[in-house]
């Protein structure tokens, strides 16, 4: 029988866990965290790859498409939904797809994530082409849900994005681009929720706001594609805007409203004198850049 990934093996350092006082327990815990920033430092060169790989197939239209079954499937979907308040990137364009689906977002779906073919449905059902970027995470790097979806996306011609906790693992090296997050033994053995699954979170973060930076959602390290969907976002979105020009409360506020909450608009309004359709014009002549807009 072969020994089992590295993920799932059982952590020499704390073979009496049950053991331990609390505030040793706590301190096993999150010491062992610092292994996941370890393990996405190592994979930054891949990460970057990543990236550059897929801006000319989004910069398309392309979409991204997540897949992942358990803790990896929630991660992935936490991602998608969390680019469209954070740089107003359109829902349509970042979808994702969990083993089991919707149910299996509260408890696990017997079977569903041993199924490849239902990975290669789920998958054809989001029509992919080409230009669509799709990302396989999988913490053992060989669930059978994310491969079948990972061999159709490549049969289409889709960018495949492997994201795993082994080395060697298939889902990294049958990818366009491997991202490899070597985290080792959990504390509890094969419990990937643990620093897998918090390397997962950091990568996936990383990979996408790189995105979206390289996609003109940022202005310096201002997030002045904000989607302004709720009070907090809609104060954000001033003061923002009041950093970007220097100028007051009030005027930011009076500009951000009459920019229907574009904050871009609102900065061309303030700094080059525009009303807010001018201002919309203005970034739609340069793909949204608003360092380019600003004439910078």
């Amino acid at each position: 029988m072969p020994a089992p990934p590295r993920t799932e093996q059982p952590d020499t350092r704390h073979p009496e866990l049950d053991r331990y006082a609390s505030e040793a327990l706590v301190h096993a815990f999150v010491d062992d965290q610092f292994e996941a920033v370890r393990a996405v430092q190592a994979a930054a060169p891949a990460l970057a790859r990543a990236v550059e790989a897929a801006l000319p197939r989004i910069q398309a239209g392309g979409r991204l498409l997540y897949v992942g079954a358990g803790t990896s499937g929630r991660l992935g979907l936490l991602d998608s939904v969390e680019l469209y308040p954070t740089f107003s990137w359109p829902p349509e364009r970042a979808k994702a797809l969990l083993a089991g689906g919707p149910p299996a977002l509260y408890r696990a779906v017997e079977g569903a994530e041993d199924d490849a073919d239902m990975g290669a449905r789920d998958l054809h059902s989001l029509k992919p082409t080409p230009q669509d970027v799709v990302l396989c995470i999988a913490a053992s790097g060989a669930t059978p849900y994310v491969m079948g979806a990972l061999h159709a996306a490549k049969a289409i011609g889709s960018l495949t994005l492997g994201f795993a906790n082994n080395e060697g693992a298939p889902v990294a090296e049958q990818a366009d681009v491997g991202v490899t997050l070597n985290t080792g033994p959990e504390v509890i053995s094969g419990s990937t929720r643990l620093k897998a699954g918090t390397a997962q979170k950091i990568a996936l973060n990383t990979f996408s706001s790189s995105l979206m930076v390289k996609l003109h959602k940022v202005y310096g390290n201002l997030m002045v594609d904000v989607k302004a969907t709720n009070a907090k976002l809609r104060r954000r979105s001033v003061a923002l805007t009041v950093t970007a020009t220097g100028r007051s409360e009030a005027e930011a506020t009076a500009a951000v409203d009459a920019a229907d909450g574009s904050v871009k608009c609102a900065v061309l309004m303030l700094r080059h004198g525009l009303d807010a359709h001018s201002s919309a014009q203005a970034l739609a002549r340069v793909d949204g850049s608003l360092r380019k807009a600003l004439g910078e």
